[in-house]
């Protein structure tokens, strides 16, 4: 039967972790990611066994989890809402309570924030939170770790944030206060970052633009998302129309720095949020972003689990 950690930790959002315990993760998936590359070993989590529970369909998600579980030695069981309690009628306080005691980790893609919040309080063991409507932290720690592995620190750096102020903006606006950049956020009006849900303390951390090209202006990484979020597909037509100034083309990168770098979490729509010949060009990273996401889980898992190493 899994046993609690000593000290139970859960990952919810962004702030849950403190600046020089990213700094921590982001060596360990550095390390992680040379022993992947070289085809060696790194069992640290043998006889543990990571539950993931989907809500919301994924791919990067479910393979990026599933792949670094078993690479980390352990094993996964993969949950939808279709196949568990979790769709019916049994409240999630109790789904919780039977799940942590099989299992030693749980990844959770879902909607409202509150119900992972509600999920951790009555788990015995750690909690990730692998998509919410409001937060998508995992996504940021590999944004971030992408970066420094082109460009080095972050600190000081300016990101251009281009379009609908969603889960990922709300992560940006966490990170960059934690980490000590800024986010410069673009978004058509009344699609903007609500402050209060990213639980920001102030706002010398970023910058608003109703411009997006201003946005982009001296930035040393430019990053958007899809116009619709998943969960919104009702407002995908209203969307294409007052969104169609926000795709990141040729011109919008121009106004960043040379040397900046393209990200988006993927999947992405040519020619709706980005451009081709952004997304498949030179300033592109996004391959490398994808992949990242299974070196940073790795290193975010065995930390729940083992801490520092």
């Amino acid at each position: 039967m899994s046993q609690a950690p000593k000290t139970l930790r859960h990952y919810l959002q962004f702030t849950d972790f403190s600046a020089e315990e990213y700094g921590y993760l982001f060596e360990r998936a550095a390390l992680i990611k040379r022993k992947f590359k070289a085809y060696e070993k790194h069992h640290p989590l043998v006889d543990r066994t990571l539950a993931m529970i989907f809500e919301k369909a994924s791919t990067r998600t479910r393979v990026s989890f599933e792949a670094g579980m078993y690479q980390l030695g352990g094993s996964v069981v993969h949950l939808t809402t279709g196949d568990s309690q979790l769709g019916r009628a049994e409240p999630i306080e109790d789904s919780a309570k039977v799940i942590s005691r099989m299992v030693d980790l749980v990844m959770i893609r879902t909607y409202e924030q509150t119900k992972i919040e509600r999920f951790a309080t009555h788990s015995r063991v750690p909690v990730i939170n692998g998509l919410t409507n409001e937060f998508h932290p995992c996504q940021i720690l590999a944004d971030i770790f992408t970066y420094i592995e082109h460009r080095g620190d972050i600190r000081g750096k300016t990101v251009a944030w281009v379009g609908d102020g969603n889960n990922m903006a709300n992560t940006w606006l966490q990170a960059a206060e934690l980490l000590g950049f800024t986010v410069h956020v673009s978004a058509p009006r009344g699609y903007e970052v609500d402050q209060d849900v990213a639980g920001i303390r102030s706002s010398e951390s970023y910058k608003i633009f109703s411009n997006p090209h201003e946005a982009c202006a001296g930035a040393d990484l430019v990053t958007t998302d899809v116009w619709t979020s998943m969960g919104f597909e009702a407002e995908n037509e209203a969307r294409k129309k007052v969104f169609a100034d926000w795709c990141v083309d040729a011109p919008m990168m121009a106004m960043a720095k040379p040397d900046a770098l393209f990200m988006h979490c993927l999947p992405a729509h040519r020619g709706e949020e980005v451009e081709a010949e952004v997304i498949d060009g030179p300033q592109s990273v996004v391959w490398d972003e994808a992949e990242n996401r299974m070196h940073v889980q790795k290193a975010l898992m065995e930390y729940l689990l083992l801490g520092k190493l």
